[in-house]
């Protein structure tokens, strides 16, 4: 499953982490240090969705998750906030914010998958709705037989 994710972290290592950690599963990924260059890039790279430190400088994750909750042109992305054991996120004020889950650095590649493939499903779902509102078509279900798998 592809799809394009703004990273935004301010810290170096995460950053890079994260950064081989997704595109390796096919993602295409675009890094910001801080959360006022998330908010200006966020028109620009359309992202499916966003993987943000909650305690971003100049703006933080909660504030950005607030921000794309708040615009309907950019409401369809999912928001995963990421925290430390020294700097942990308040679920209650995530959930306040918007945001779609919430992530504990440091994390592994399959735990990020695991948390990141269901929300980029709801993503697609939210992105048919805000282009199509209510009258929003189906996603097609096509089956596939055994001898077709891969």
């Amino acid at each position: 499953m592809a799809g394009r994710i703004l990273l935004a972290d301010d810290s170096a290592i995460a950053q890079r982490l994260g950064e081989r950690m997704l595109r390796e599963e096919g993602f295409e990924v675009v890094s910001v240090t801080d959360g006022e260059t998330a908010l200006l890039r966020l028109a620009d790279v359309d992202p499916d969705a966003m993987i943000v430190d909650a305690f971003l400088p100049k703006k933080s994750g909660f504030e950005l998750a607030k921000f794309v909750r708040e615009t309907a042109t950019h409401r369809h992305i999912g928001v995963l906030l990421t925290g430390s054991i020294t700097e942990p996120v308040d679920m209650a004020q995530a959930e306040a914010v918007g945001a779609d889950g919430v992530v504990q650095k440091p994390f592994g590649v399959t735990s990020l998958m695991d948390v990141l493939r269901p929300l980029l499903e709801r993503v697609a779902e939210r992105r048919l709705e805000s282009e199509y509102g209510a009258e929003a078509p189906p996603v097609p279900v096509v089956p596939i037989s055994e001898e077709e798998r891969v």
